[in-house]
């Protein structure tokens, strides 16, 4: 890796660290609410066995690091030890301010702040919870359950015993905490700009492709098919298929100028997780 990358990782785990520590001190320790994974279970073993926090967090993670070492690969596993013990650190001798004992408050930023955390550190390539290690290791063994599945199932299982434990009240706002950290982390690694593809099936793909390219600056992508028509399955002529990435607001424009050119042109949309390379930023257009 070059330096600067480093240097980019270094800056956005520790930056992650202190986010994630303004979430737990700052919010959710004060008011006895828990997050999912390893660090709901942490925050739940924490508040009712009184040990400390930064030691839980870190001893409860070691399996998983081991996991993410055999399975994920060494620098994997050494920047999220790293990440997890500076996050131990961070939480045994840096002072947070106890920001506020408004409950929906300290339910929302709190997860916010530890979802904030947690999407900066996985950006620089290291996890603050092992969760996400087990899940994606469960999940390629299985190959019928889905990470979402194994990571929903577990915090499920923390939300239950902490209802039990805590008061139905305390888990029904943990589960807040929880949303709200779920949907910073899809904000910090997705962005702003979350892409969508779009096909578009046209006789009048060549018109398409000259008006997305040039109009809306967009990049596109054509490939062949055959047009299938009827229920017999009758393949008509060659088709260009056109397909191009573009942020959710573009898609009415896209949408609005390909129906322009053919009324009749078949349009499919499609969420993309993640994007690598190609045009994905609009050209400059004079």
């Amino acid at each position: 890796m070059k330096t600067k990358d480093i240097l980019k990782d270094i800056l956005l785990i520790v930056l992650g660290i202190f986010c994630a520590g303004m979430g737990l001190k700052g919010f959710l320790l004060p008011s006895h609410f828990i997050d999912g994974g390893v660090t709901g279970i942490s925050l739940l073993v924490a508040d009712i066995t009184d040990l400390p926090i930064a030691i839980l967090i870190f001893i409860i993670n070691v399996p998983f690091l081991w996991l993410g070492y055999r399975k994920l690969g060494k620098m994997f596993a050494l920047k999220s030890t790293l990440a997890i013990a500076g996050l131990s650190l961070c939480l045994a001798f840096v002072q947070y301010p106890d920001v506020t004992p408004d409950k929906l408050l300290t339910a929302v930023f709190g997860g916010v702040f530890l979802g904030a955390g947690v999407g900066l550190s996985i950006r620089g390539g290291a996890v603050l919870d092992g969760t996400e290690i087990a899940a994606l290791l469960v999940s390629k063994k299985t190959q019928v359950v889905k990470v979402s599945d194994v990571i929903l199932i577990l915090n499920v299982l923390i939300f239950g015993v902490a209802a039990f434990l805590l008061g139905i009240e305390a888990a029904l706002y943990s589960i807040l905490t929880y949303l709200a950290a779920s949907k910073m982390i899809d904000f910090i690694l997705n962005g702003i700009e979350q892409y969508t593809g779009i096909t578009v099936v046209s006789v009048k793909s060549e018109k398409i492709r000259i008006a997305i390219t040039e109009n809306l600056g967009r990049g596109v992508t054509i490939y062949q098919g055959k047009h299938g028509y009827g229920k017999d399955g009758l393949i008509n002529d060659p088709r260009d298929i056109i397909f191009t990435v573009a942020t959710r607001l573009e898609i009415p424009a896209i949408k609005k100028l390909v129906l322009s050119i053919d009324p009749k042109a078949f349009i499919v949309q499609q969420s993309i997780d993640d994007t690598t390379g190609g045009l994905l930023k609009r050209k400059g257009l004079h």
